[in-house]
C-alpha cells in the first residue's frame, strides 16, 4: 500500500493498494515498520520537484510517495551479506514497502543503488543497521524517528553558523521557534560558549512552549518583529513564511549580516512579501551540500562521529518537553498527514506511525 500525494496539491491525497513486490537478484524488500511526520515532510512534498525528492519513490504521473525516515526490516533479500530480518533506518516512502537495490553493503548498512536513484543526493541514500549504528538506543526509537534526520540538518546549521564565526552577529533570530528543526539548532547552540543571543520567532499560541523549553534567551511573537530593537544579527528561516522573512529584513535590512532558508513550515505563505528584501539575499542552505564539504574537511567517519557523539544529550532533553504519539492504520495516517499540512500540531507531540493495520 502507498500513501499517495497530489504533486500540485498536498491537501488532496489517496491510498493506492497492491501487493508487495518479490525481490529479484541483486535486490531486497524492506517492510516499513514505523516512521514519523512531521513538518520536514512537508518541506519534502513542497520542494519535491525543485530538489528532485519525488524521484527518490516514483509513482504515477501527477502524485507522490511521500519521503519520511523511519524503521524498516529486510522482508526478503537475494543480496549477499544482507540477511532477512535485518532491522534498518532510513530514507522511506510512506508506504508498506519499499523494494531496494542494496550496493556497497557491509556491516553498517547499505546504499540502495536503484539507476533511478543514480544522481540524487548521497545524503538520503543510506540505510544504517541498527545493531552496527552508533546512534542506535532501542529505547530512543522513536526520538531517533521523530528527530535524528533533522538533527543532522541542524547539526550542520549550527556547525556552518560557527565556522562563520556566526557572521559576526550578536543575535542569532530563528523562526518558526517551536518546530523541531529550530529547537534542535536552538539546543545545540545553546551549548556553545559565549555565543550570540538565541531569538526565538514564533506564533503568538506558541510562545509560551518555546519559552518553556529554555534554550532561547528571547522569544518574540511574529508580530512584535517590527518591535524589535536592531542589533546585528543572522537569520535562519526555519518557516519559509514571506511574510516574516519580509518583516524580519525589513526591521533589520543592513544590520542582517546572513539570511538562511531552511525549511517550510508555513508553506504556503513562501512567496508572500518576498520582492526586493533589504539587507542579504537569502541563501538556501542545502544539508547536502554541507555534508559533502565536512566529510571532505574532516572524513566521513569523523563527521558520522561528532553527530553521534552530539546526539544523546539531545535525546535526553526532549523527554522534558516531549509527548510521543503512536497511531497506525491508513485513517490515521491521512489525518495526522493533513494536520501537520494544515499547520495544526502541537508543538509538544511528536508522531510516530506504522501504515500497516495489523
Amino acid at each position: 500500500m502507498d500513501f499517495l500525494v497530489a504533486r500540485d496539491d498536498l491537501r488532496n491525497c489517496r491510498f493506492a493498494d497492491g501487493e508487495a513486490p518479490g525481490p529479484a537478484d541483486g535486490e531486497a524488500l524492506l517492510s516499513v515498520r514505523s516512521f514519523g511526520l512531521t513538518s520536514n515532510n512537508v518541506t519534502y512534498a513542497v520542494f519535491g520537484d525543485a530538489m528532485k525528492y519525488w524521484q527518490f519513490f516514483p509513482a504515477e504521473t501527477g502524485w507522490g510517495r511521500l519521503p519520511v525516515w523511519g524503521f524498516a526490516e529486510v522482508a526478503g533479500s537475494r543480496v549477499d551479506g544482507l540477511e532477512e530480518g535485518t532491522r534498518v533506518f532510513g530514507y522511506l516512502p510512506l508506504s508498506t514497502h519499499l523494494l531496494v537495490g542494496p550496493d556497497r553493503v557491509d556491516e553498517r548498512g547499505f546504499v540502495d543503488g536503484a539507476p533511478h536513484r543514480a544522481g540524487l543526493p548521497s545524503a538520503y541514500q543510506g540505510y544504517r543497521r541498527s545493531a552496527a549504528d552508533p546512534a542506535y538506543d532501542e529505547a530512543r526509537e522513536d526520538e531517533q524517528i521523530l528527530f535524528w534526520p533533522l538533527f543532522y540538518t541542524s547539526f550542520l546549521i549550527d556547525d556552518f553558523l560557527a565556522d562563520e564565526g556566526f557572521f559576526g552577529a550578536e543575535a542569532i533570530l530563528l523562526s518558526s521557534a517551536s518546530s523541531k528543526t529550530a529547537l534542535i539548532a536552538a539546543f545545540l547552540l545553546s551549548q556553545r560558549d559565549g555565543g550570540p543571543a538565541l531569538v526565538g520567532l514564533t506564533s503568538p499560541g506558541n510562545v509560551e512552549f518555546v519559552q518553556g523549553t529554555g534554550v532561547y534567551d528571547e522569544v518574540v511573537p511574529y508580530e512584535e518583529i517590527a518591535a524589535m530593537e536592531p542589533r546585528d544579527a543572522a537569520f535562519v528561516d526555519f518557516s519559509g513564511d514571506g511574510g516574516v522573512r519580509g518583516d524580519v529584513h525589513g526591521r533589520f535590512a543592513e544590520g542582517l549580516a546572513h539570511s538562511a532558508a531552511v525549511g517550510m513550515t508555513h508553506w504556503e505563505r513562501i512567496s508572500a512579501g518576498s520582492s526586493k528584501l533589504p539587507g542579504p539575499t537569502p541563501r538556501f542552505f542545502f544539508a547536502p551540500d554541507r555534508i559533502k564539504k565536512r566529510g571532505a574537511d574532516w572524513g566521513v567517519a569523523e563527521l558520522e562521529t561528532r553527530v553521534a557523539s552530539a546526539w544523546p544529550a539531545f535525546a535526553e532533553w526532549t523527554g522534558d518537553w516531549l509527548e510521543v504519539r503512536h497511531d497506525q492504520g491508513p485513517e490515521a495516517v491521512e489525518r495526522i498527514y493533513l494536520e501537520v499540512v494544515e499547520g495544526r500540531t502541537d508543538p509538544s507531540v511528536g508522531h510516530v506511525l506504522t501504515l500497516a493495520s495489523d
